[in-house]
């Protein structure tokens, strides 16, 4: 099988016998390879498909501004620029089926680049030194991104780095050749939720779009979901979002590391999708179970969801920042926008009489979305909860108007 083509890229000046190694176990598989040169200084044992010189000028620069800047950082961001530009428009012409990017620091910094300018869906692999590392801030991630610690690699080949780097090779061709990709002809619905037991309403919604003709793809808003959700609502992949549960925006704001990155919540409305946005969860931060509580958050009440994640009340003070971030953000957008707001609550466990339940709290967010929903929202209050049928019978009956009116075109 010599089907798939996998793109590498790497330094090969200092890397040169580690690249040739993973280019030999993937042609070795069958596979072929299409090489990229990231290097500034020096230059690779034998030509590669794309020149160091190709990168940069993609890049708008040249590898003598690289090197005259005298700046190892800028030399690198330079490359890292060009990478992303040039890996971006090859894969859109179809001349690679998957990427996988060597490097230390330097090269992994390049690498999030590189991988971050590919679509979700594209097999996408790092070996890195530093994989898994706090050095590596999540909004720098690519919501798919694969990553195999380069254990024992820093320099020259061994045994031990060999079984990182025959790792990759295998993984990302098997992942190009195994890949099923999304059926376009079927358009596509984004929702955002959490497990069915502090949200309901995927469960009706789902069932519903799909006899409608619509595929629904449900993500998991706990940092990385929502980042694959907002790239793929920035690509235009969805005919209407569904974005019902903006934890990950009070995540942000109140400083937890579980983040979708500063931009939540704004890409569907950036590039005109249709988008019903809701309130599940909007009263709870999430942060990393192990990690001491954010000091924004601490001597509030809190409640260890697993050992990997716990969740925090907000305060009615919290809560109405949360209101105003969220009609901020819905102020961009430039498609229909319809925020639904049910007055019972947002989650399951905050219903009245619940264990999360503040009715205080949820009066004044729901005050301070009255008082600052942006004239381009539509704005339905129900009285209900976000679990109850009723919401999910609103949510329809909208799209239904969306579908009639044709802001949403049918299947």
């Amino acid at each position: 099988m010599t089907d798939k083509t996998i793109l590498l890229v790497g330094t090969y000046d200092t890397k040169d016998d580690e690249l040739n190694y993973l280019a030999e176990t993937i042609r070795g598989q069958g596979g072929q390879v299409m090489t990229m040169d990231v290097s500034v200084l020096g230059d690779p044992s034998k030509p590669t498909d794309i020149s160091k010189h190709d990168v940069a000028k993609a890049g708008g620069h040249s590898i003598q501004e690289a090197i005259d800047s005298g700046d190892e950082n800028t030399a690198m961001q330079i490359m890292a620029k060009g990478g992303a530009i040039l890996a971006a428009r090859l894969q859109a012409d179809g001349k690679f089926d998957g990427a996988l990017v060597l490097g230390g620091t330097m090269g992994t910094d390049l690498a999030l680049d590189i991988c971050s300018a590919l679509p979700v869906g594209v097999p996408k692999y790092i070996v890195s030194t530093v994989s898994f590392s706090p050095l590596i801030p999540p909004e720098r991630l690519p919501a798919d991104v694969q990553m195999i610690l380069w254990a024992g690699g820093l320099y020259g080949l061994n045994s031990v780095c060999k079984a990182s780097l025959c790792q990759a090779a295998g993984a990302v061709l098997g992942a190009a050749r195994a890949i099923e990709r999304p059926d376009a002809a079927k358009p596509l619905i984004g929702m955002t939720s959490f497990g069915k037991t502090v949200l309901k309403y995927m469960v009706a919604l789902k069932p519903a779009l799909e006899q409608r003709g619509f595929e629904v793809a449900v993500f998991h808003a706990t940092g990385m979901g929502g980042r694959a959700f907002e790239s793929l609502a920035s690509e235009g992949r969805f005919a209407a979002v569904m974005d019902f549960a903006p934890q990950e925006v009070g995540n942000h704001l109140m400083g937890s590391s579980i983040s979708a990155g500063a931009d939540r919540m704004t890409a569907a409305g950036l590039s005109g999708t249709p988008q019903i946005v809701s309130i599940g969860c909007y009263d709870l931060v999430d942060f990393v179970g192990w990690q001491d509580t954010p000091q924004k958050l601490r001597g509030q009440e809190t409640h260890a969801h697993n050992r990997l994640l716990s969740s925090v009340m907000m305060t009615a003070d919290q809560r109405r920042e949360m209101a105003r971030e969220i009609c901020a953000k819905l102020l961009q957008a430039k498609g229909p926008t319809t925020l639904i707001l049910p007055n019972q609550g947002g989650n399951e466990w905050d219903r009245p009489g619940g264990p999360l339940s503040d009715p205080a709290g949820l009066a004044a967010f729901i005050e301070e979305v009255r008082a600052n929903c942006p004239p381009n929202v539509t704005l339905i209050e129900l009285d209900a909860h976000i679990n109850d049928p009723e919401f999910a019978e609103a949510a329809l009956k909208q799209f239904d108007a969306w579908l009639a009116q044709g802001a949403v075109a049918q299947p």
